[in-house]
Parts: structure tokens; sequence; C-alpha cells
């Protein structure tokens, strides 16, 4: 049986794509008891929300008062995200994070990162990331953060400097993600969409229908 393969859609500066990470892995982790026959195959699709941010980033508030409008709305906004983070086992520091990034060389360093290291390695690179931002309020915009955040990982930091620029260029995936598709979102098995940050039962119940045997051609028709 070839692997389940399953692309998520996502940017780092985006709350619900980490609450959609971890409820994937509570789905996963299901799956893997109830059919421990299926491998996975996990493909992250980096998308720059913000692709007009200046390679610096803007302050986070005042990012987010001029996007909601007060700042009721921005704390009402915020609650909701800890409620739901909170629901799916994720701790979010807000108040640290002083800076929304440009997320463009994040998403090229991880894009040239998947080219030479693990699966593991990956996701690891992939949740420090999320980590120095969300947990830790750190600016990864920053290249010399990215890097650092690379080799403790077991990259050779060497190999991934060419993915990181200053003039804040935005990132263009050679699969480039379709513009407006919205983060998070999931296709497994290149065929069933998932949009959100759905809660593990919903994932798992896409995965175990994408495992389903086809329905041959005559009982369709019949």
């Amino acid at each position: 049986m070839k692997p389940l393969l399953i692309e998520m859609t996502f940017d780092f500066i985006c709350p619900w794509c980490l609450i959609g990470k971890r409820n994937l892995e509570k789905a996963l982790s299901s799956l893997a008891r109830s059919r421990p026959d299926v491998s996975v195959q996990l493909r992250w699709k980096g998308v720059q929300l913000l692709p007009d941010l200046p390679a610096e980033g803007v302050p986070f508030e005042a990012f987010y008062l001029k996007r909601l409008g007060s700042a009721e709305m921005v704390q009402a906004r915020q609650a909701q995200v800890q409620e739901a983070a909170a629901h799916a086992g994720v701790y979010l520091d807000l108040k640290q994070i002083q800076v929304m990034p440009n997320t463009a060389n994040a998403h090229r360093l991880l894009a040239l990162a998947a080219e030479q290291g693990s699966a593991r390695q990956l996701n690891s690179l992939l949740e420090r990331l999320f980590a120095s931002y969300f947990q830790q309020g750190y600016d990864i915009g920053q290249g010399e953060l990215l890097l650092r955040l690379a080799r403790s990982c077991g990259y050779n930091e060497r190999r991934l400097e060419g993915a990181l620029f200053d003039d804040g260029r935005p990132y263009v995936a050679d699969d480039a993600v379709p513009a407006g598709t919205a983060v998070p979102s999931f296709v497994i098995d290149q065929r069933i969409p998932l949009v959100g940050a759905q809660p593990p039962w919903l994932i798992l119940a896409e995965l175990q229908r994408a495992l389903e045997p086809a329905m041959p051609i005559a009982e369709c028709l019949a």
C-alpha cells in the first residue's frame, strides 16, 4: 500500500495553522492505533499571507489595531484563538510578540530544508519555528534566528543560506499555492479537501474515508 499523502497549507504567523497541525497529529495518532498497516506522508505547503510586509516586519499590536479596528476587537479575537488553542493543547503567549514578521525567508528556509533532511528533522524545524514565534515572541523574519533554529535541528546552515534575502521579496514555491487559498487547509490523498483548523475527530473521519476502497464503476451506475 502506498503512503497516504496529506498536504497541509500554512503560514507561520497564523495561530490556526499551529492549532490545525496539532489536531492533525491527534487524528494521525488515532489512525495509527486503528490502522497500523497505513503509512503516512506529510507535505507542508507554505503560503505567505502578507507578502507586502516590509522585510523588517511591522509592530504586532499596531497591525492588529489597524486590521480589526479597536483594542476591544483585538482582545476578543485573541480570546477566541486562545480558547481554541487550549482545546488543542497548544500554548500561545501572544503578549510576547512584538513584531508581525515577514515570513518569506522562513518559508524558503523550510522548503530548502525539506530537500536536505529527514521528515523528523523537518517537523522539528517546523515546530521550533512555530514555538519561536507563538511561545517566545521572536521575530522569525530574522535570518540569523532562522539559521540558528535550523542548526539546532541538525541541518548544515551553510546549505540553507541561499534561501535568505534581505529585500523582503515574496515567497513563491515551485508548486505555488493558488492565491486566496485558506490556511490552514488540507488535501488528503490529492482528492479530499478540508479547510480550517478542524477537530481531530473530523480529520480522522476524512482520513478513514480516503482509505476506503473505491466503489466499482458498475456499482456507481446501478
